[in-house]
C-alpha cells in the first residue's frame, strides 16, 4: 500500500514478521493483534518480557553505575549531619518543574531545610546564572543542586565555588568535552559516561539520584537515628513520569517502567497540585501520556513561556489548597495566552517559511518574536514539514533561538559544536531539542554549518514526511474490547509510539467544527458502523473540505483510537491525523 494523503505524506503499511506473530501469541497468549504490534516494534525492544511487564525493580539499575554518584550522594549526606541548607535551581519547563518538585519534596518529607529557584525566562534565561546562585547563597544555601540545567554553566558554578558553595549538577542535556567544576556532575550524557542510561530525562536522574541517596541514609541507619520514617520513592513517580513525557525521551528500559508505574501513582491523586490541575482540565477517564503530555504538561509550561516561571515548580510542591488552585488558574490562563500568541506567531513564521521551504533544515528569524513561544512554534513547523526546524527572534544584534529535530539528527551535539567553532555564543541541548544565542550576522553560517552537518548525516527526510500505519481496520473494531486490547502495549510514546490505523471507504454524516479550530465528524462504513472521530487543528486545512457534511465522496481516514469517558460511559473514537481518497 502506497496512498498519497490530501497533506502530501506517503502513507505506508509499517512490516511485520508472520513468525513473530505466531511465536507471541502462543508464548505470551496474545491476540493476533497485539502480536501484530509487538512484531512491528520488535527492534526497539531489548527483551520482551520486560517490555510486556515493566517493573521498577526489574528493570532499575545500580544508581551508582553513574559516573560522580557516589560523590554526589557523600556530599548531600554530610550536608544532612550538619542540617546545611540545600538549594535546588531548576529550569522552567515541564522536566525542570518535576525535578525541582522532585528534590524539594523528598527533602521536605525528611525534615531537610531546601530552597528553590526558577529563573525568569525572559530576564535570565536558560540555565544557571550567577545572580541566581547569589538569591540561593543569600538564603544561606550551603551546597546548590541544579536539575535539567547546569551542565555547561562553568561561570556561575566557577563563583559558587569561590565562596565555598558546592555544586552538585542533575542534568540530561550534551556536554562538551570540557566540564565545569562542579562538586559532582550526574548526566548520562556527559562525554565521558558509560552508562546505557542516556534516554532518561532530568526527572529520571533525579530519581535515580534519591533511590542512591536513600539507600546511602538507610545504610548509615540516618532515619532511625534522627527518627524520620523513611520515604517511599516510588510515591514521587508521578512526578517522574510526567517530566518523563514531558520531554519527550524515548518510552523504553527503565522510563517504561517509571512511566507505567507513574500512571498508577497518578490515578492515586496524592499530588495535590496535579490533583487540582486534573480537575481543572475536566478529565475523567484513567490518566495516560496523551493527559500527561497534551493536557497538564502544556499548562505547566505555561508559565516558563508566558506566566511566571515559578508556577509550574509551586504547582507541584505546594500543600496549600488555595495556593495551589489559585496557581492552576494561572496556568490555566496562562495556557490560554499561549495558544493565542502561538497562532499569531505561526502565521508570520508560515509565511516566512516558504521562503527556505526547499532547504533541508529550516532555519528562519524574525523580529521579537516570542522568546516563551518559539520553542514550541519550532515544534508546529517540524512536524508540518518534517524537517528540524530552527527559530530565532533577534532583538537589535543578538537573536535567541529554539531548535526542534527529526529522528537521526542530533541538534544538541550540532549547537555545541556550533559555540566551539564561534558561530553562536552559547548554547546547548539534547538530540531533539536545543536553544542559544546567536549573533544576527551569524544566522546565514548557522544555517549553511547545519545544512552541511545534515547532508553528511544522511538522514532520509522521506521517512520524517511519510506517515507510517500499523494496520488496517475495519470501523466495527472501534470498539472497548479492541481499544483494552491494543492498549496492553502501552504505556506509548516517543520509542513506544501509539498504534495508528487505517480505516478505508467512510462516509461523512455529519460535521461541526469545535474549539474554534478543531472538527468533529460523524462517519460510518461500508459494514454499516458508525463512530465518532475528531480531527484536530483540521480547520483552514485540506482535511476541513473532505470532512464537510456535504462531501459525498467516499474517504480514509488514518489516525489513531482514543477512549472517551464520560458521566461513566466509555466510548471509544478516532482521531483523525491525515485523509486520502
Amino acid at each position: 500500500m502506497n496512498n498519497i494523503s490530501v497533506s502530501g505524506k506517503n502513507w505506508i503499511l509499517k512490516k511485520y514478521n508472520e513468525e513473530d506473530i505466531k511465536n507471541y501469541s502462543e508464548t505470551y497468549s496474545l491476540s493476533q493483534i497485539v502480536s501484530k504490534l509487538l512484531s512491528i516494534r520488535k527492534k526497539n525492544i531489548q527483551n520482551i518480557d520486560l517490555f510486556l511487564n515493566p517493573t521498577i525493580k526489574n528493570l532499575l539499575p545500580n544508581p551508582f553505575s553513574l559516573k560522580d554518584m557516589k560523590t554526589a550522594v557523600n556530599r548531600v549526606y554530610s550536608c544532612l549531619l550538619k542540617n546545611e541548607v540545600i538549594g535546588v535551581f531548576g529550569d522552567y519547563d515541564v522536566d525542570g518543574a518535576t525535578s525541582t518538585a522532585l528534590l524539594v519534596r523528598y527533602f521536605n518529607s525528611i525534615n531537610q531545610k531546601v530552597v528553590s529557584y526558577i529563573p525568569n525566562r525572559k530576564k535570565e534565561g536558560y540555565g544557571p546564572s550567577v545572580d541566581g546562585f547569589n538569591n540561593l547563597i543569600k538564603k544561606g544555601c550551603k551546597i546548590i543542586l541544579t536539575v535539567d540545567c547546569g551542565t555547561l554553566s562553568f561561570d556561575p558554578v566557577n563563583n559558587a565555588q569561590d565562596q565555598n558553595i558546592d555544586v552538585i549538577i542533575l542534568d540530561h542535556h550534551q556536554s562538551d568535552t570540557k566540564l565545569p567544576k562542579a562538586y559532582a556532575i550526574i548526566n548520562p550524557n556527559r562525554f565521558d559516561e558509560s552508562s546505557e542510561l542516556k534516554y532518561l530525562c532530568a526527572a529520571g536522574v533525579c530519581f535515580m539520584f534519591l533511590v542512591a541517596l536513600n539507600k546511602k541514609l538507610r545504610d548509615e541507619k540516618w532515619f532511625f537515628s534522627n527518627q524520620v520514617k523513611e520515604p517511599n520513592i516510588l510515591d514521587l513517580l508521578d512526578l517522574v513520569s510526567l517530566g518523563t513525557v514531558c520531554d519527550v525521551v524515548p518510552l523504553v528500559g527503565l522510563n517504561r517502567a517509571i512511566v507505567k508505574q507513574g500512571l498508577k501513582v497518578i490515578k492515586k491523586r496524592s499530588n495535590l497540585g496535579l490533583k487540582t490541575l486534573y480537575d481543572l482540565c475536566n478529565i475523567e477517564s484513567s490518566p495516560n501520556t496523551h493527559h500527561l503530555g497534551f493536557v497538564i504538561g502544556p499548562r505547566i509550561n505555561a508559565g516558563g513561556r508566558v506566566g511566571k516561571s515559578t508556577h509550574g515548580a509551586e504547582l507541584l510542591i505546594s500543600e496549600d489548597p488555595q495556593k495551589v488552585y489559585q496557581i492552576a488558574i494561572d496556568l490555566d490562563k496562562s495556557n490560554s495566552e499561549r495558544k493565542s500568541i502561538e497562532s499569531l506567531l505561526l502565521e508570520k513564521i508560515k509565511n516566512e517559511a516558504k521562503k527556505f521551504h526547499n532547504y533541508p533544515v529550516l532555519v528562519i528569524s524574525g523580529e521579537n518574536w516570542h522568546e516563551g513561544i518559539i520553542g514550541i512554534a519550532a515544534s508546529r513547523i517540524k512536524d508540518k514539514y518534517g524537517k528540524p526546524t530552527i527559530l530565532i527572534s533577534t532583538d537589535g544584534q543578538v537573536g535567541k533561538g529554539s531548535a526542534r529535530s527529526i529522528f537521526g539528527f542530533d541538534i544538541g551535539t550540532n549547537i555545541i559544536k556550533a559555540v566551539q567553532m564561534g558561530i553562536l555564543e552559547k548554547g546547548g541541548g539534547h538530540k531533539m531539542a536545543g536553544g542559544f544565542t546567536i549573533k544576527q550576522k551569524n544566522i546565514s553560517i548557522l544555517r549553511d554549518f547545519l545544512i552541511k552537518n545534515f547532508e553528511k548525516s544522511k538522514v532520509n527526510l522521506q521517512d520524517s514526511q511519510s506517515l507510517y500505519l500499523d494496520a488496517i481496520i475495519a470501523p466495527s473494531a472501534l470498539n472497548e474490547d479492541f481499544f483494552n486490547e491494543v492498549n496492553y502495549l502501552a504505556p506509548f510514546g516517543s520509542g513506544n509510539n501509539e498504534p495508528k490505523f487505517l480505516i478505508e471507504n467512510l462516509k461523512v454524516i455529519n460535521s461541526n467544527v469545535v474549539g474554534n479550530s478543531h472538527i468533529k465528524s460523524l462517519l460510518s462504513g461500508k459494514d454499516g458502523s458508525v463512530f465518532n472521530s475528531f480531527a484536530p487543528n483540521a480547520k483552514d486545512t485540506p482535511l476541513e473540505a473532505l470532512l464537510d457534511k456535504k462531501n459525498k465522496r467516499m474517504i480514509n481516514i488514518a489516525g489513531k483510537m482514543s477512549l472517551n469517558e464520560w458521566k461513566g460511559k466509555k466510548k471509544v473514537e478516532f482521531t483523525i491525523e491525515d485523509i486520502s481518497l
